[in-house]
């Protein structure tokens, strides 16, 4: 067994992964990793997945690393783990002025990245690429229509720039852990930069992740804004379908012209998980081919792409809530509330919790109950589906449920002629629902789920 650096267990070395070097191009010896499963059948059309290894890693070191192997088993499809043509670092397209400035204190035994003369479509590590595919189909009857890559950190962003230059070859790619510098991403004037067209694209973030240091902006920006470019190239206006399902957070963007994935896991570091390889195959890659005249085309994945079927999230600040994934409006925006303490006689006030308050109204819309206002709307009375009766009142932290006396965790507060209460205090009372928050959002749904970082920030933009 080999520990990687998340501290999670890789798999044994596959007897199937076979080591393979040959001279392609430019005088350089390159080396790479095949792994073909028992089940291939040369008369068949076979799917083809390149895996790209992080940064100072090696082929060999992606294939126990994830889980790619144990999935051409079940699938069917044959692997190919190229290395790094020079010092096991890619050859990748930079902003190179900043590069610059921020390698200034990089330790003396840390590969310095030196600006090439070329063109990116020249780089010897995206030709290598092309060279390893065509030898693969000589060698295998791979599908060309269903041909994927997928990348890890420095390979991420490997994959991503392939995909922006060469993605006619491909019909999917996918990346976890670094994301591609903005500024390589749009022009001066916002338009994308891309010359592989259409692709399905997935986007692996982990939460506690940061984007490298030359970078010129932080972890948010840049992620939001590596899935707004995939959704312009694709072609992708309509609303995300979110789902959170545990630690993992997706968020489904359907378009025109391809589809994007944004998948958030919660309370990881930089790397991928063991399992991100089967969540990339069953929601993409088993679900989008190019035909004969290289258009992208679709069928059904093996996982549908769906949203959560019950689902609230709320923002600080907004007066538009995130519900069953569609965007509504509701009476006043949501605000957060301090529940304090006075301690002893001269005591300063304690904060004993911290809560997103909602209108009584929205309540009665999200959960089809009746409402009627009394005392000129500082008094609500709730009517829920079930037939419990509920009385909220300005300023007390006690309700009458069926005219009997119960306490909250936090009072009811009036602003602006407007009566709220706190929706994670009310979801959970007398629906038994689930929470969850990140980021001053609030996420609520039916069974367990943890908002991610990422995801709040998304949401925070779709109900900014």
């Amino acid at each position: 067994m080999i520990v990687n650096e998340n501290g999670n267990n890789s798999q044994v070395f596959p007897k199937e992964l076979i080591e393979y070097r040959e001279c392609f191009l430019d005088g350089i010896e390159d080396t790479w990793y095949e792994y073909v499963p028992k089940s291939y059948d040369s008369n068949k059309k076979t799917p083809l997945v390149i895996s790209m290894h992080g940064g100072l890693m090696t082929g060999w070191g992606q294939a126990i690393y994830t889980s790619w192997t144990l999935l051409a088993d079940r699938e069917g499809f044959i692997l190919v783990f190229p290395n790094a043509g020079k010092d096991r670092i890619w050859m990748l397209e930079c902003d190179w002025e900043k590069v610059k400035e921020t390698s200034v204190n990089m330790p003396p035994d840390v590969p310095l990245l030196h600006e090439p003369e070329e063109k990116v479509e020249d780089y010897h590590d995206i030709r290598m690429t092309v060279k390893l595919i065509e030898h693969m189909k000589r060698k295998y009857n791979i599908d060309s229509g269903r041909i994927y890559m997928q990348g890890m950190s420095m390979g991420d962003a490997m994959t991503s720039q392939f995909a922006r230059y060469m993605g006619h070859i491909l019909a999917g790619a996918a990346g976890s852990g670094c994301p591609t510098n903005t500024k390589l991403l749009f022009d001066d004037k916002e338009e994308v930069i891309n010359c592989g067209g259409p692709l399905d694209i997935w986007q692996s973030r982990l939460e506690l992740d940061q984007v490298p240091p030359h970078y010129r902006e932080g972890d948010r920006i840049t992620i939001l804004r590596n899935c707004e470019y995939w959704n312009k190239v694709n072609k992708s206006t309509s609303l995300p379908k979110i789902s959170i399902r545990g630690d993992y957070n997706f968020a489904f963007f359907d378009g025109e012209k391809g589809n994007t994935v944004l998948m958030d896991v919660k309370n990881r570091d930089h790397g991928q998980t063991f399992d991100d390889a089967q969540y990339i195959w069953d929601y993409l890659f088993s679900g989008c081919y190019k035909d004969d005249l290289g258009v992208l085309r679709h069928t059904t994945p093996e996982r549908e792409r769906k949203g959560d079927d019950f689902s609230i999230a709320i923002v600080e600040g907004s007066n538009k809530v995130w519900f069953n994934n569609r965007i509504i409006e509701i009476q006043a925006p949501v605000f957060k509330w301090q529940k304090l303490k006075y301690h002893g006689l001269h005591g300063d006030a304690i904060i004993r919790g911290e809560y997103l308050y909602v209108p009584v109204s929205f309540l009665a819309e999200a959960f089809s109950a009746d409402i009627d206002y009394t005392e000129d709307g500082l008094v609500a009375d709730l009517f829920l589906k079930d037939g419990t009766e509920i009385q909220f009142a300005r300023g007390n932290i006690a309700c009458l449920v069926n005219n009997r006396i119960e306490s909250m965790a936090c009072e009811a507060v009036e602003r602006n002629q407007v009566l709220y209460l706190s929706l994670e205090w009310f979801v959970k009372r007398f629906y038994q629902l689930h929470t969850s928050s990140c980021e001053n959002v609030l996420y609520i749904t039916d069974h367990h789920a943890s908002i991610s970082r990422h995801m709040a920030y998304l949401l925070q933009d779709i109900l900014g």
